[in-house]
């Protein structure tokens, strides 16, 4: 197979500027809103409440049970068969938000169980309520024990972005779709599409293995 390196380099751009404008603000807004969620959940799975914590579980079996792209089907197809329009970058935060939600919920609530229940007590000892100890004791201690699998759910999320194309959203494999179907080379497109998100995720484990060490430097050893 011949490499047309002229394409390859004026498509370079092109994808690079929809992974800026679109695959990079999509992962962060639905990572923010999914961390939210997440921590949400799982505060209602560790409720004494057994209603509370029905509906958490219920959640996460649903978002956890069903594929990402039935969700944001579901969400942007699915949605105005009962009156509900969304725009596609709307359907895709909320339907990447929702998965992130369901992931990250058991990750954070695990991490909550980690920390030691005299930590719990020291704080009630101290005169501090329950919800201040989860704040001002619990979460920080929780955070060191989180990052990593919450690090990989993000860069998880940035490969899992491209199925927004799906639904008509502008990133970087839509890019690369426009591209690849105007110029014919769908080998050479997608590849390069595939090193683009790949210098991102290796951008990304990089800084989460300098947050993994800062969050160390804080543990006895």
């Amino acid at each position: 197979m011949t490499v047309d390196w002229n394409l390859f380099l004026d498509s370079l751009w092109p994808i690079t500027q929809g992974a800026l404008k679109g695959t990079i603000p999509l992962s962060l807004i639905s990572f923010v809103i999914g961390l939210a969620i997440a921590l949400l959940m799982a505060l209602m799975r560790l409720s004494k409440n057994a209603v509370v914590s029905f509906i958490a579980r219920a959640y996460i079996s649903a978002i956890r049970g069903t594929p990402l792209l039935v969700q944001l089907f579901v969400i942007f197809y699915g949605l105005p068969s009962i009156g509900v329009t969304l725009n596609p970058w709307p359907s895709a935060i909320i339907a990447f938000s929702l998965n992130v939600g369901g992931y990250a919920a058991e990750v954070i609530r695990a991490a909550i169980l980690s920390v030691p229940k005299g930590q719990w007590e020291a704080g009630y000892t101290i005169g501090m309520s329950r919800t201040l100890t989860l704040r001002r004791l619990i979460l920080p201690q929780a955070a060191r024990v989180a990052v990593p699998p919450l690090s990989n759910t993000f860069i998880s999320l940035i490969k899992d972005t491209s199925l927004a194309s799906v639904v008509l959203v502008t990133e970087a494999f839509r890019k690369a779709q426009e591209i690849a179907a105007f110029s014919q080379e769908f080998m050479l497109i997608y590849i390069e599409a595939a090193l683009i998100y790949w210098v991102i995720c290796l951008v990304l484990s990089m800084g989460q293995t300098r947050l993994e060490r800062r969050f160390d430097r804080y543990v006895a050893r």
